[in-house]
């Protein structure tokens, strides 16, 4: 059973949320949050596997909280989804950079819904190569993001040149699967790789990895075809 906190100012989008997600018999909701105070406080009591939260809110808005509950060791396990509009929030690559573990669009389809809060909750990345190249081509200036020089993640220098070169596909949005047909290696042997590459950088998830390697000059949004 996959647990989701939900985290909105607006109550009709919680439970419109709620009603979905609890439909499905492997999804349960375990609680609601309309500000950040209270989905920090929330996810320290229930501890779900997902968070989906907005990052407008008053008092402590989603990012402040996104901060805090990645920050808790308490709840390692928990993955916490950014909420946004459909003309992206300014606030997201922040988010991907304090350790949210990608975002959804509020008007997503309600397929897309369920299908990144199972995606999320067995460890993968909501960064799609499309959305991907929007949100960080958007917000990431060429020598670094948001207009910062570019800098030297911990870890980059003790990666193998077959690990940096799947970080930049990791970067790109690319799944296990589609690294592995570009490199024609096994799937496995790509999740290997992407596993050490996260270990070595100390990344909690592949969203973190893609925020290193824009850091770190490795790729620019100008790259993506």
């Amino acid at each position: 059973m996959i647990s989701v906190l939900l985290a909105d100012d607006q109550a009709l989008v919680r439970a419109g949320f709620r009603a979905l997600l609890d439909a499905e018999p492997d999804i349960e909701v375990v609680g609601e949050a309309g500000d950040g105070l209270a989905a920090v406080r929330l996810a320290g009591q229930t501890r779900p596997d997902v968070v989906l939260m907005d990052i407008r809110m008053p008092g402590v808005d989603g990012l402040e909280a996104t901060r805090r509950i990645v920050a808790d060791p308490t709840l390692a396990g928990t993955r916490v989804v950014i909420l946004t509009t459909f003309e992206l929030d300014e606030y997201v690559f922040e988010a991907l950079r304090t350790g949210a573990a990608g975002f959804l669009v509020k008007d997503t389809e309600p397929v897309e819904l369920l299908r990144g809060v199972r995606a999320v909750a067995a460890g993968d990345a909501l960064l799609s190569p499309s959305v991907t190249r929007r949100v960080i081509g958007e917000f990431a200036a060429p020598t670094g993001a948001r207009g910062r020089p570019a800098t030297v993640p911990q870890g980059l220098d003790q990666l193998t040149d077959r690990e940096r070169e799947v970080l930049v596909l990791v970067a790109e949005g690319l799944s296990n699967d589609e690294i592995a047909a570009r490199l024609v290696i096994s799937p496995a042997t790509a999740k290997t790789h992407v596993s050490r590459t996260m270990v070595k950088m100390g990344a909690r998830d592949r969203a973190q990895l893609v925020v290193h390697a824009y850091e770190a000059g490795l790729i620019r949004p100008g790259w993506l075809a």
